[in-house]
């Protein structure tokens, strides 16, 4: 099939190839281009779509964790939890801090835990079966200044946090 067409008509979403067809790139004709905001979103429910890394986002929840906290808390090895760590991280989904040789962990937005709860939502989950989002809970497996809450020294039971003696 040979048309003829004035090249004015012609854009970067036809052209004629070597028979002197015209031949279309449908990809742009359909406007199937992927923007900046289709990648930033993928990126983040890709990251986020990981039920372990979930399940680390729950954990943290409104508070902050460090790994030692986290690996008494899921029940996981330290190298398998950094590895989820780092790609949230990478993500922007969590931001840390340092306190000496420790590094907690914490969501960068609030409106994380409101996108898991829309999320449940969607794939039908009952308001009622979402899991309560507190500060993470001090562990006594944790050896992290946050969850050595009470120590006995020398028979006398000292409270670390808020310094009750």
């Amino acid at each position: 099939m040979r048309i003829s067409i004035n090249s004015h008509f012609l854009s970067e979403e036809t052209g004629f190839d070597s028979c002197g067809n015209v031949r279309y790139n449908i990809f742009k004709i359909l406007n199937m281009k992927i923007t900046n905001f289709e990648k930033r979103v993928s990126k983040l429910l890709a990251v986020m779509g990981n039920p372990f890394r979930l399940a680390i986002l729950l954990e943290i929840g409104n508070g902050e964790a460090c790994v030692c906290h986290l690996e008494a808390a899921l029940n996981q090895r330290q190298a398998y939890i950094s590895q989820h760590l780092m790609a949230l991280r990478d993500a922007g989904i969590l931001k840390t801090r340092r306190e000496g040789k420790y590094i907690y962990y914490h969501l960068s937005s609030p409106k994380i835990l409101d996108l898991i709860q829309q999320a449940a939502t969607v794939a039908g989950i009952k308001a009622d079966r979402f899991p309560v989002s507190t500060e993470p809970a001090v562990l006594k497996k944790c050896a992290c200044p946050h969850c050595e809450d009470e120590k006995e020294i020398g028979g006398i039971q000292i409270t670390t946090q808020d310094s009750v003696i």
